[in-house]
């Protein structure tokens, strides 16, 4: 799957675990979960220091997700430096090799780990680096 099509089947996808999900409103990971949460998604937040964000339960990785949402989660949006990504793909090519889910990767922008995404599209998972989903939606001007 190249880029383009894995942008386009992110953005159409539903259920979405940010990865790095800041409970300060200023960060850009708080204002992006914030934009696709007001826009339909459902948003999954990964952050072992809290709680709650956003009104959503947070969790401290991928595998310590109930099974039910291990099962829908789609897309697994991170935010975290480039050098703490390969931990989070692998856990996400965990959860895709039992649950064939997530089927997409993305890192936002200013995030690239060549090496991890290799992996990830190894096993089967599409991959976007260095974008935003917030500025692809917008872009392509995608649902409400």
């Amino acid at each position: 799957m190249d880029i383009e099509q894995a942008i386009l089947l992110a953005l159409q996808s539903k259920t979405i675990a940010v990865v790095g999900l800041s409970r300060n409103p200023e960060r850009a990971s708080n204002q992006v979960a914030s934009y696709l949460k007001s826009h339909g998604y459902d948003i999954v937040p990964i952050n072992p220091t809290a709680n709650e964000v956003l009104g959503e339960k947070c969790y401290g990785s991928l595998l310590d997700l109930p099974v039910a949402l291990k099962r829908q989660i789609e897309v697994v949006d991170i935010f975290r430096r480039a050098a703490d990504v390969p931990p989070v793909v692998k856990q996400a090519i965990e959860l895709h090799e039992k649950y064939a889910h997530p089927i997409v990767v993305w890192m936002q922008l200013g995030i690239v780990n060549e090496g991890a995404a290799a992996e990830a599209r190894k096993a089967g998972l599409g991959v976007v680096m260095d974008h935003c989903m917030r500025i692809e939606r917008e872009r392509r001007r995608i649902g409400s």
